[in-house]
């Protein structure tokens, strides 16, 4: 099974009902179930991203905001995520942004030109593959797949930022 990243937009006061739900349950269950509407798996495409943008020298603060949009920031207080009802647990829990860091993401996503990042992408499939971490077995136009994802990112936290909500990061 592939590790995909995972996306959920949801109001602060979701996450203390999910807090008190876990609180309360015997097993600890925070009684996770956001809207499908704001849920998002972008596959593996970002980290392919971030992968070629290291490889290629791109902006450091590009690479940090990529690293940020799919790994949360630190010290969010929601262990009670840590939980079998919300992800598999075979990477690091769920980590969260709050509404002012998600509309600085946002911010910053909307200002990102992919064609320049994207511009030295080899042309070949298995070459831009590797160079994204793929290996290859992947089928299909490596760029298209990365705009397609990143796109799907960018305006999940743009949608997030514009309905002030927190956006939860992990990898399922």
């Amino acid at each position: 099974m592939a590790l995909t990243q995972q996306f959920a937009r949801v109001t602060p006061e979701y996450l203390e009902l999910c807090r008190t739900s876990a609180l309360d349950s015997p097993g600890a269950a925070p009684g996770w179930n956001p809207p499908p509407d704001d849920l998002l798996d972008t596959d593996w495409a970002v980290w392919g991203l971030i992968r070629h943008c290291r490889s290629t020298g791109v902006d450091a603060d590009l690479i940090a905001l990529l690293d940020r949009a799919v790994c949360g920031d630190p010290g969010g207080d929601i262990g009670f995520l840590d939980h079998d009802e919300v992800y598999d647990g075979f990477d690091d829990p769920p980590q969260v942004l709050s509404p002012a860091s998600v509309a600085d993401i946002a911010h910053a996503l909307v200002k990102v030109d992919l064609d320049v990042v994207l511009a030295n992408l080899p042309t070949a499939t298995d070459d831009a593959a590797a160079a994204c971490g793929f290996g290859r077995g992947f089928n299909g136009d490596v760029r298209g797949h990365l705009v397609e994802h990143f796109g799907a990112m960018r305006e999940f936290y743009v949608g997030a930022a514009r309905r002030g909500l927190c956006v939860v990061v992990w990898a399922d």
